[in-house]
């Protein structure tokens, strides 16, 4: 392991990963509000962020995709709903704000400790 590849990078790297396949999924389903018979799609994230924290490979498998259970579908049978995915939106959002600063803050741990070595 490098000095880069820390458990708590790694994590937050599976935690962008995983926020970022969400984003898509949230940004798809919006795309989609119209399309008759579509139905809402999202990640298991707790599940992947849980895979991730157990330390089980998770290198080269992508977030597992689930259908969205107990939404109203309309009389097309597309269960869309714009406020739910607009509320995901933000919500994704805020958690790559935490993760990024998160990580800027390790690398700038990992910076004073090289400069103070120096």
């Amino acid at each position: 392991m490098s000095w880069i590849n820390t458990p708590q990078i790694m994590l937050l790297e599976r935690y962008l990963d995983v926020n970022a396949m969400r984003q898509t999924l949230v940004s798809t389903n919006v795309a989609n509000v119209d399309t008759p018979g579509y139905h809402t799609r999202d990640v298991d994230f707790r599940g992947e962020l849980m895979r991730a924290v157990n330390g089980e490979d998770t290198t080269f498998t992508s977030p597992f995709v689930v259908p969205v259970r107990g939404l109203v579908a309309r009389p097309d049978g597309n269960n869309v709903s714009a406020d739910r995915e607009g509320l995901l939106l933000a919500e994704v959002q805020l958690q790559f704000k935490v993760a990024t600063a998160l990580i800027r803050a390790k690398f700038t741990g990992l910076t004073s400790a090289i400069r103070e070595g120096q």
